[in-house]
């Protein structure tokens, strides 16, 4: 089982420095899916209510027969829950759902700034940490302004934001504004799902060299970076192999190389959190 390393968050808990993600899966798969990456060493499990999976995920924990206390178990708030009653609402289904007395990390899925409350959902979440329902309360999708709209009002500073971040969109003005404020970043569809770069010259040289897959590579570029990435996979050996990342590291050049994949239109599918809207 591999062994990973935890990163310190703004509130003094801990992250893994790897997670398990669980979109697009359901059913048997989901609950097969995380108990076997329990049992490869995740220890990090990413699941949203717009997922559809939180019931799934939370079979599965209690499958994988690992201690509670062990485990760091995220969801997301979806925008049809922004009004702050609605949050409250939303979360304690989580909790049902999952069939848990606490989340670990609790993020607002996405800003939906035309709708505009998003402001509100996030005084909820600050108010269900201070109650214990929540231990640790972050955001996803949220540009410098989104955050500095929470944190002029509140005075609490999101511990995560959980972005679009890959080779093709590195994000590397977010990332000097998480790392100015102390945030931490976390990366979804982290090898750029059916547009991975693996045969790009910079990631399958970098894999020869160390003797690892083109996957790995990036994952660790992820690391180096100072983010948290979350991958994805039904599959125990890929599981295993997304995990087993702490065993080499990229030089400067390698990193320099892998980052210069980035392109002017490299999000996955144009989801800009100035104007994209999740129900």
């Amino acid at each position: 089982m591999a062994l990973v390393p935890c990163v310190t968050l703004n509130d003094g808990t801990s992250l893994p420095a790897i997670g398990f993600g669980t979109y697009p899966l359901t059913g048997d798969d989901a609950v097969a899916a995380v108990e076997s990456a329990i049992g490869c060493g995740y220890r990090l499990l990413d699941t949203a209510v717009n997922y559809g999976n939180e019931v799934e995920v939370g079979e599965g924990i209690r499958r994988s027969g690992i201690a509670r206390e062990e485990l760091v178990v995220t969801s997301k708030l979806p925008g049809r829950a922004h009004g702050y009653d609605e949050a409250v609402a939303s979360v304690r289904d989580s909790l049902a759902r999952l069939g848990l007395d606490r989340i670990d990390l609790h993020l607002i899925h996405w800003p939906n700034p035309r709708v505009g409350r998003y402001l509100d959902a996030w005084r909820a979440l600050v108010d269900l940490q201070k109650d214990g329902l929540i231990r640790t309360v972050g955001v996803s999708n949220f540009t410098s302004e989104h955050l500095r709209v929470v944190i002029d009002d509140t005075g609490v500073v999101p511990a995560v934001n959980q972005i679009e971040l890959h080779p093709h969109f590195p994000q590397p003005e977010m990332r000097t504004e998480h790392e100015r404020l102390g945030i931490q970043t976390e990366s979804w569809s982290p090898l750029g799902k059916r547009q991975a770069p693996f045969g790009a010259p910079p990631v399958a040289a970098a894999a020869e060299h160390h003797g690892v897959t083109p996957g790995q590579v990036i994952l660790r570029w992820q690391v180096q970076l100072g983010s948290v990435p979350i991958p994805k996979s039904a599959t125990p050996s890929r599981q295993q192999e997304n995990l087993d990342v702490f065993g080499f590291t990229l030089s400067v050049d390698e990193m320099t190389a892998i980052s210069a994949l980035a392109r002017p239109d490299g999000r996955l599918f144009g989801g800009d959190p100035d104007t994209h809207e999740e129900q």
